[in-house]
C-alpha cells in the first residue's frame, strides 16, 4: 500500500458517498423529480446506502471517508491506518486531501446529474441543501453540541469494531454495520442539524455549491460552515481519546 493509492482510494469512496448521498437529497428536495417529497426517511437511509457504496469502493485505505474518523482513530493511538501507512502528518494530510477532492467530485456529479432541477427549482435553500447541511434552529454552540454527539458515536462504533482485529476506519465495521450506524444517526440524532458528522461532506459540497453556475442559488451560507467542520473534528478526537480509556474495559 502507498500514500498514493490510499489518496485515490478516498477519493473515490468519498466520491461515490456525495454523489449518492446527495443524490438522495436533490431527488428529495429539488422541483419535478420522481422522487420529489420523499421525506426525512427517505434521505436518512439514501445516506446509509451512500456510505455503504462508499466503503466497499474504498476498503484498500480502510475506507475513512471523513476527516472526523481520520482525526478519531489518530487520537485513539492506531499505529497503522492500513499495512505499511503510519499514523503520522503526512498519512493524514492526505487521506484529508482525498476525502476533500472526492466529495468535490461528488457534488459537482450531482449538479450535472440535476441541472434541469436545479434550474426547474425557485428555492435557493432546497439549492444548497443538496450540497450542505443547515440547521433547523440556529444556534451555533448547541449545533456544535449537536454535531460532536453524532459524530462521537459514529467514530466510537468505527474504532470499537477496529479493535477487533480490523483495518482502522469504516471498513472495520464492514459495510452493512456503518450504513446501519449512519441509518440510526441520521434518525435519533440527525434532526436539529441535517447531521454532517463529517467535515469534508459539508465543507468541499458547500464550495462546489459556491463555485458552480447554479440558477438562482443564493448565499453558500458562510457563517455555518464552520460548525460541521469544527464539531464533527471534535466528536471524532473525543471518541479517540475516550476509546483510550473505555474500550480496553468493555
Amino acid at each position: 500500500m502507498t500514500l498514493g493509492q490510499v489518496f485515490l482510494s478516498e477519493v473515490v469512496g468519498t466520491a461515490l458517498l456525495i454523489l449518492l448521498g446527495g443524490g438522495v437529497v436533490a431527488n428529495v428536495v429539488l422541483s419535478k423529480t420522481k422522487g420529489f417529497n420523499g421525506g426525512w426517511l427517505l434521505i436518512n437511509f439514501g445516506w446509509g446506502f451512500a456510505v455503504f457504496i462508499g466503503v466497499l469502493a474504498a476498503y484498500l485505505s480502510g475506507a475513512h471517508l471523513n476527516p472526523a474518523v481520520t482525526v478519531g482513530l489518530a487520537a485513539a493511538g492506531t499505529e497503522e491506518f492500513v499495512p505499511g501507512i503510519p499514523v503520522d502528518f503526512v498519512s493524514v494530510l492526505t487521506y484529508f486531501g482525498g476525502q476533500m477532492l472526492g466529495a468535490f467530485l461528488g457534488a459537482v456529479l450531482v449538479f450535472l446529474t440535476y441541472k434541469q432541477h436545479f434550474d426547474e427549482s425557485d428555492d435557493p435553500a432546497a439549492k444548497l441543501a443538496v450540497f450542505s447541511t443547515g440547521p433547523a434552529i440556529r444556534g451555533y454552540v448547541w449545533n456544535t453540541i449537536t454535531e460532536v454527539v453524532g459524530t462521537f458515536v459514529l467514530v466510537f462504533a468505527v474504532i470499537s469494531f477496529s479493535r477487533q482485529g480490523e483495518t482502522p476506519g469504516l471498513a472495520a465495521l464492514g459495510a452493512l454495520p456503518v450504513a446501519l450506524v449512519v441509518v440510526a444517526i441520521g434518525i435519533s440524532l440527525g434532526g436539529p442539524t441535517g447531521y454532517a458528522i463529517n467535515p469534508a461532506r459539508d465543507l468541499a459540497p458547500r464550495i462546489a455549491h459556491a463555485v458552480l453556475p447554479i440558477k438562482g442559488k443564493g448565499s453558500s451560507d458562510w457563517s455555518y460552515a464552520w460548525v460541521p467542520v469544527v464539531g464533527p473534528l471534535l466528536g471524532g478526537a473525543i471518541a479517540g481519546w475516550s476509546s483510550l480509556v473505555l474500550l480496553p474495559v468493555i
